[in-house]
């Protein structure tokens, strides 16, 4: 298994400057004469992904059927169908169609939408890998998924170290060539990737966040998480980002601001924005259930609630929240 694209690195704003946080957790700035090949929201002319994708989660470690509800629910929560209607808005399905700005923008109309759909799930409990996972391992694992027409899902339980979890990363994207046993006649393609995992012991306060006490940074009484599962929810937002980067930026010459090597994209250019009023330290004004003071700002399917990053939206260089 070739190694296609390097790895596409997603940060909480807690772990890095604030004024990292200031600026891309707020606002993309906007372009002036002298930097607009920097700041503006470039579209690199890459493919992005579009037809049918199935996202297959491959479950690496501990998880309980309930915490394992908690992704699959928010993944099927993506799109409306006969068999998924529409849930109370705001929705996780129209916190999604926000990337179809995005495709509106290219100028080529061939590509079909992107429709998402639960795939297959993987479940290895006992770590076949162990419990200490290089970069080289995650791909391995991604690689036991579906590769046509996938994104494949590695998550990895609170007790699994990964290299660079929560001293660099909560997650990371990518690309993997396909194997010619799992191609259609031989045939070579590229699938996508997404690892996150969970942080409830080893760094809350950086990658689950605003769940938890931030490590750095300003200190504010952590939020209620909506499925009452801090490492899960903090999961959920980080799958989350990484999934619009993973749409719009699938191979390393989509959309994105910034270097190639360390890009912000679609919803990690808003990292730390939640609701309207967002500033650092603060998540914004976010809606809360009544009965479980949970924060959240979208409906899920199954009767679940989610709090998801807010969007870029391409056509202003702000970031767009549901509330």
């Amino acid at each position: 298994m070739a190694f296609f694209h390097s790895h596409l690195f997603f940060q909480l704003a807690i772990i890095v400057s604030l004024v990292h946080f200031a600026m891309a957790g707020r606002q993309v700035p906007k372009p002036t004469q002298d930097d607009q090949n920097t700041m503006v929201f470039q579209y690199h002319n890459g493919p992005l992904l579009s037809g049918k994708i199935s996202i297959n989660l491959i479950w690496y470690g501990k998880f309980n059927p309930s915490e394992r509800a908690i992704i699959a629910d928010f993944v099927t929560s993506l799109s409306t169908s006969s068999s998924n209607p529409t849930t109370n808005e705001p929705s996780v399905a129209t916190w999604w169609k926000a990337t179809e700005k995005y495709y509106h923008l290219l100028r080529s109309k061939k590509a079909s939408p992107l429709i998402l759909s639960l795939g297959t799930q993987v479940i290895d409990e006992s770590c076949s890998l162990g419990k200490s996972l290089t970069r080289n391992q995650i791909e391995e694992l991604a690689a036991k998924g579906e590769q046509k027409n996938a994104i494949n899902v590695v998550l990895t339980a609170s007790d699994v170290a990964v290299d660079g979890f929560c001293s660099s990363t909560c997650g990371t994207h990518g690309s993997l060539l396909s194997s010619k046993i799992a191609s259609a006649k031989g045939k070579i393609y590229k699938f996508a990737y997404i690892w996150v995992g969970n942080s409830a012991t080893q760094c809350p306060g950086q990658c689950a966040w605003p769940f938890y006490q931030p490590m750095y940074g300003p200190q504010a009484p952590p939020l209620v998480a909506p499925n009452n599962n801090v490492g899960l929810d903090g999961m959920v937002i980080n799958v989350a980002t990484l999934l619009a980067g993973t749409a719009t930026n699938p191979f390393g010459n989509g959309y994105f601001q910034g270097p190639a090597n360390a890009p912000l994209e679609a919803a990690s250019a808003c990292t730390g924005v939640y609701g309207r009023g967002a500033y650092p330290g603060y998540p914004g004004k976010l809606l809360v259930d009544p009965t479980t003071g949970a924060s959240y700002n979208a409906h899920g399917t199954n009767g679940k609630k989610y709090l998801l990053p807010a969007f870029v939206d391409p056509s202003t260089s702000s970031c767009s929240t549901l509330v």
